[in-house]
């Protein structure tokens, strides 16, 4: 697919779900989904097949990222992203959020290896990725109540995990999860966690945003 075929693509499919991209914001995105095509071959990113681009796999890597993207509010200055793969949504959220500092955790070092190419061929100057499980991050006191938002998809929430993100997020800090048509509205979030919104991100994938905010521990 030559450059201008691919930004042609990308311009439909953001119409489409009425996202506004800015030149650096489309250099970035196809920077990244050319990375990520080029990687695939080699180590297993993503189950999609990125040698023929589709609608499906810029609509779920690139688009439907940035539709969430539009949820986030002003103030979100700390983004982390747990078990973040081949870097959708985070790569993408950290592109059109301009400034905001991204931290992927990825336990895969195969994975890890390509999410630091990605961010210097990007230019993410604050993005930094630690290959660990991120139960590892409570020991690292600079993390605790650090976080503005984390962001998941494809991941599994239990007590555990969701207990460290409580740790890691400040008060009233944002959880998204990014959810396809398969899964429940409302999951089980605990006393950590109260649920805000669900949000509509693509008709053309059937999945939802839905957003959770931590509950602050009470002194009293």
């Amino acid at each position: 697919m030559t450059g201008r075929d691919f930004r042609g693509r990308l311009s439909r499919r953001a119409r489409r779900a009425g996202v506004a991209l800015s030149p650096d914001l489309t250099k970035g995105l196809e920077i990244y989904y050319r990375l990520l095509a080029s990687w695939n071959r080699k180590i297993n990113l993503t189950g999609m097949d990125l040698s023929v681009p589709s609608n499906e796999a810029f609509d779920r890597l690139l688009i439907e990222p940035l539709v969430a993207a539009g949820h986030c509010d002003s103030s979100v200055s700390r983004m982390l992203d747990v078990g973040s793969g081949g870097g959708s949504p985070a790569i993408p959220m950290a592109l059109a959020l301009v400034g905001t500092r991204l931290v992927m955790v990825e336990p895969k070092v195969r994975k890890s290896v390509f999410l630091v190419e990605a961010t210097r061929e990007l230019g993410l100057a604050r993005a930094e990725v630690v290959n660990a499980r991120v139960e590892e991050l409570l020991t690292k006191p600079a993390m605790h109540e650090a976080e503005d938002l984390v962001t998941i998809r494809a991941v599994r929430l239990d007590t555990r995990l969701l207990v460290t993100l409580q740790a890691l997020l400040k008060p009233n800090g944002w959880m998204f999860l990014f959810r396809g048509p398969g899964n429940q509205t409302h999951e089980s979030v605990g006393p950590q966690f109260t649920w805000l919104a669900t949000y509509p991100l693509l008709e053309s994938l059937r999945s939802r945003l839905i957003v959770l905010q931590k509950v602050p521990v009470s002194l009293t």
